[in-house]
């Protein structure tokens, strides 16, 4: 198994010059696709409303993740509190909308991760990161320094900036982003962004031109490579049948898709009534199937 890209970055100085150019960012913050242009270096917030520092809602070895990530000590996971999407079905609306957590800073993430990584974890897994990656990056340095030497695992809703993502180019091991919707109008209706299919599927191929296929060492753990989330939902409005062929006609067919069937209506999900239940067995089936007929051999 290779070493983390990130270490290599330190050894040459450029994670340390990564670090500064994304802190200055901060000024002028174009970071995702939102563009808002806010200081938050100087008390303005953006569609985010996070500042300077991050805020975390938890930190633990986490088991419910795939079991690529997982392996027998769980994967360090991260959660962290805001969020560049407004979904209307948001299970953890208190967390993304809300903000609630506590503020931090990157050296006392830089803690968690090692706290994380001497607990036995198998990565540093960064759930919401989109907003606040010059403060990921700075801790993932800080605390490089001090040994951190895991795989950092990017878990992400999609909707990133390719300019952004970029400057993560040998400093993330493991992206694993959600496609949510296919089609940008009816993804606005319920994300409440604009233009979320085109960005994430740009964001995509970004991801898998770092990284690739999703490779795992002896023990099967993930050490590198793209995993996609799709989470299925009622009446297939996420369009599934096209998010499948984009993975296979334009990524690879053998790129890990994981099709989750745990949709639940909560937040406002009740305001729409199509969004108002779970999915039937026919539906996730559907879904696995359309997986299957655009050629992706490494469904979960």
């Amino acid at each position: 198994m290779l070493k983390p890209g990130y270490l290599s970055l330190l050894e040459n100085g450029e994670l340390q010059s990564r670090v500064s150019t994304l802190k200055k960012m901060l000024e002028n913050c174009v970071l995702c696709p939102h563009q808002c242009k806010v200081n938050r270096l100087d008390g303005e917030r953006g569609f985010c409303r996070t500042l300077d520092n991050v805020v975390v809602s938890g930190a633990e070895p986490h088991f419910g993740e795939e079991e690529e990530l997982v392996g027998r000590y769980g994967s360090g996971t991260i959660f962290f509190s805001h969020c560049n999407l407004k979904c209307v079905f948001c299970q953890n609306y208190e967390i993304s909308h809300c903000g609630e957590g506590e503020e931090i800073t990157p050296n006392k993430l830089a803690n968690l991760m090692l706290d994380l990584q001497d607990y036995g974890c198998h990565n540093i897994n960064l759930v919401s990161p989109g907003h606040i990656v010059p403060q990921i990056v700075e801790a993932i340095y800080i605390a490089a320094k001090q040994g951190l030497s895991i795989p950092i695992v990017y878990n992400t809703n999609g909707y990133d900036l390719t300019d952004t993502l970029r400057l993560l180019d040998g400093i993330v091991d493991i992206y694993m982003p959600d496609i949510k919707f296919s089609d940008d109008t009816i993804a606005e209706k319920y994300l409440k962004v604009k233009q979320y299919y085109t960005i994430a599927k740009n964001a995509v191929k970004e991801m898998y031109r770092q990284v690739g296929d999703l490779k795992t060492n002896e023990n099967n753990i993930a050490y590198k490579g793209l995993l996609i989330r799709h989470l299925v939902m009622p009446q297939n409005l996420a369009g599934t049948e096209k998010i499948m062929k984009f993975i296979a006609d334009e990524l690879s067919t053998k790129t890990y898709i994981n099709i989750m069937a745990q949709y639940y209506p909560e937040y406002k999900a009740y305001e729409y009534e199509e969004i108002s239940k779970q999915i039937s067995e026919k539906e996730f089936q559907y879904a696995i199937d359309a997986a299957k007929t655009a050629g992706l051999t490494n469904i979960r």
